[in-house]
């Protein structure tokens, strides 16, 4: 009796503790198993995420290194509510790629960099031509915007840019290194660059002029 008795014992402790053993074996492989399975997709997902991120931001980077932005001006304005102040911002800049491209942009916001990347969108959307010979403008040009007048002159090589803030930034922009400039009336930020592209819109290129009259620049420079 006591032999069956111990039997029946060690057969129950040997049956308790094989599937204590197997289910903590079990669990164990479970989870390690859960573990690596979502380890190994988890991370791999978020890693070709960031992978992915990384090259945009790269390649924004890279198109926005192509472009030469210039702050002309950054404006804070106040308004007077019965909570107290509310500030806003205006800016003008100047983007170019130094190889005869240049656009100008007016943004505002109520922060400072969110106004400064409206000015910078808009001035990409409006890129004109600015035509180039040997560093210098083609020919004189006057460009006029309401009270402003802006006249400018080819300048011979080594001369560099004679100009004030707005226009030096614009011919720097656009690839220019020599030209001479004069401001009359208005001194006015915003109505000096528009006067500018005025003048710029104006600028007769040669190889356009050829082309469009069926002669080689050679015939047309005589």
């Amino acid at each position: 009796m006591e032999n069956t008795l111990e039997k029946d014992s060690e057969q129950l402790d040997k049956d308790g503790q094989l599937p204590a053993d197997n289910s903590a074996k079990g669990g164990a492989e479970l989870i390690k198993g859960g573990a690596e399975s979502g380890g190994d997709s988890r991370p791999r997902f978020e890693g070709r995420g960031r992978r992915d991120s990384r090259d945009r931001d790269r390649n924004r980077d890279s198109a926005d290194k192509e472009f030469v932005e210039k702050l002309v001006k950054l404006n804070r304005t106040a308004k007077v509510v019965k909570g107290g102040r509310r500030f806003s911002f205006s800016a003008l800049t100047v983007i170019g790629d130094r190889k005869g491209n240049v656009g100008y942009g007016f943004g505002k916001a109520n922060d400072v960099s969110e106004a400064i990347r409206k000015s910078i969108d808009k001035a990409k959307r409006n890129m004109v031509k600015l035509p180039v010979k040997n560093g210098t403008i083609p020919h004189e040009i006057t460009g006029f915007f309401k009270a402003s007048q802006v006249i400018l002159k080819p300048a011979c090589s080594g001369t560099g840019i004679i100009a004030g803030g707005p226009v030096r930034a614009i011919m720097e922009a656009g690839g220019v290194t020599d030209v001479l400039s004069k401001s009359i009336g208005a001194s006015s930020q915003y109505n000096v660059v528009k006067a500018t592209f005025s003048g710029i819109g104006k600028l007769m290129d040669a190889k356009t002029i050829a082309r469009n009259r069926g002669k080689s620049i050679n015939e047309l420079w005589g």
